[in-house]
């Protein structure tokens, strides 16, 4: 697989007398074979990473390796020594060699369906922003539905409202229960949501769905929902899968959505802020899609659009091939590292309800590199702020860095799920697990939550109208 260039041929590039392949993807990819990551290199990869916490939350923001972070601050001061030679010679040469090392990581058919960036968000607004005009221009019909999980990402569900249920869309959620017994419950209920989108003769204009969701974390079964959706005459899906590549085995052609999108800020090892929209070249709307901030490039397709928003920190971007190289430090590379993340999240998280008395909230194969454990019932997290003050008071107090999740769902029919003292489980963390994560940390948000249950801690303390 092509690498960025290395110093010397970039800087070639910016001075106008690079190695150019005659293929015009600039200087010659350079090959830099290494031996097997050790434990002691991993550490020294992550050693910026603050020592003092227990970081069990990879999900949120990923983490970037020593190796790639310095690869990213040499594509920087290229930029700073000769902006205008960055920009007309060596900036859209690297984000080409990008977009093709992300189509091979994901078996897209072509460069060409590849667009980089900033992150799933942005992509969602490509996306939805199309949808809007559909609407606005009368391709679609007022009251035509669009279809999205419960769970769907916060950002992604206002960006939803936003653009398309402000511009005449129906806006239908399937409304997925938590804890999660199985795939076959997902399916159904998502079945079941499409058929009142379809009430009345509606048209269901698009379908986003969660690859994997963010909170209440859980693995969707993404390829078996788009077949679904093509049964049922549903005309695109938006599959949202920020968290999927480096977490779950990402084959886009093999999913068969019309638009995919996944950071590679979070589990692929990427700094800030680089993710991927994937779409089919044989679809006309391909040509349609436009970045929602206007450059000189509009109109000349998505991958260039997106290529040049005008100034601003463009690394991040650059640098997916030295990811790559880091993620093949690793004996068996990328499927290796993510079998190792399930396994010891799934091993941690099973201690975790064995400490607390409590549960996983979805079996095992509904579970990436991150698994959600329910708290002791008697903290009493009774809302998303009490979460959210506990998730504070974690970090602050005791440096244990871990999202609180309040479950606020009923499945109807069905009583909360309580823990081994008979309390409803209301509250739950999402725990991840990194190459750079040991088993202290989970041992120590073990022992933090065992303190405050044996101190008779509750969330209402944190309450500020409660506090003495």
């Amino acid at each position: 697989m092509a690498s960025d260039p290395a110093p010397d041929d970039a800087a070639a590039a910016v001075n106008g007398h690079g190695n150019d392949n005659g293929h015009g993807n600039g200087p010659s990819p350079s090959k830099r074979p290494r031996a097997v990551i050790s434990e002691a290199e991993i550490r020294v990869e992550f050693a910026h990473h603050d020592a003092a916490v227990a970081r069990v939350n990879n999900g949120s923001f990923g983490c970037c390796p020593a190796s790639v972070l310095a690869a990213q601050a040499h594509w920087q001061r290229l930029f700073l020594a000769q902006p205008d030679a960055f920009y007309f010679h060596v900036l859209q040469q690297g984000l080409l060699r990008s977009r093709a090392a992300v189509a091979e990581v994901v078996g897209a058919g072509d460069v060409s369906e590849v667009s980089l960036v900033d992150n799933a968000t942005t992509a969602a607004a490509i996306v939805l922003q199309h949808a809007a005009w559909s609407f606005a221009e009368g391709h679609f019909a007022r009251g035509d539905a669009v279809l999205m999980l419960h769970y769907a990402y916060g950002a992604v569900k206002k960006s939803i409202h936003a653009y398309v249920a402000r511009a005449g869309a129906t806006v239908v959620e399937v409304p997925l229960p938590f804890p999660v017994a199985s795939a076959d419950a997902i399916i159904a209920e998502f079945r079941a949501a499409l058929a009142v989108a379809k009430e009345g003769g509606r048209r269901v204009r698009l379908a986003v769905i969660d690859h994997i969701t963010s909170m209440p974390s859980v693995v969707i079964p993404v390829k078996e929902l788009v077949a679904i959706c093509r049964e049922e005459g549903v005309d695109k899906v938006f599959v949202d899968a920020a968290h999927s590549i480096g977490q779950v085995p990402v084959d886009v052609r093999d999913i068969g959505a019309d638009f995919y999108t996944s950071n590679l800020h979070k589990w692929f090892f990427c700094p800030p802020a680089v993710a991927f929209l994937h779409t089919r070249k044989d679809d006309p709307i391909a040509s349609q899609l436009h970045h929602p901030v206007v450059s000189h490039e509009y109109g000349n397709g998505l991958p260039m659009e997106s290529g040049w928003i005008g100034t601003r920190d463009y690394s991040a971007q650059l640098v997916v091939s030295e990811a790559i190289d880091f993620v093949n430090r690793f004996e068996g590379g990328i499927e290796a590292i993510r079998n190792r993340n399930h396994e010891k999240v799934i091993e941690m998280g099973r201690m975790l309800a064995e400490a607390w008395g409590t549960f996983l909230g979805s079996p095992p194969e509904l579970c990436g590199s991150m698994v959600m454990v329910g708290m002791p019932g008697c903290l009493g997290v009774e809302s998303d702020d009490d979460a959210m003050r506990v998730r504070t008071m974690l970090r602050k107090d005791f440096q244990v860095e871990v999202p609180v999740y309040y479950n606020s769902r009923r499945v109807e029919g069905q009583e909360m799920t309580k823990d081994k003292n008979g309390d409803p489980v209301t509250g739950y963390v999402r725990i991840s697990h990194q190459v750079y994560n040991v088993t202290e940390d989970y041992e120590r948000l073990r022992d933090v939550v065992n303190k405050l249950v044996s101190e008779g801690f509750t969330s209402s303390k944190l309450r500020p109208s409660e506090k003495t």
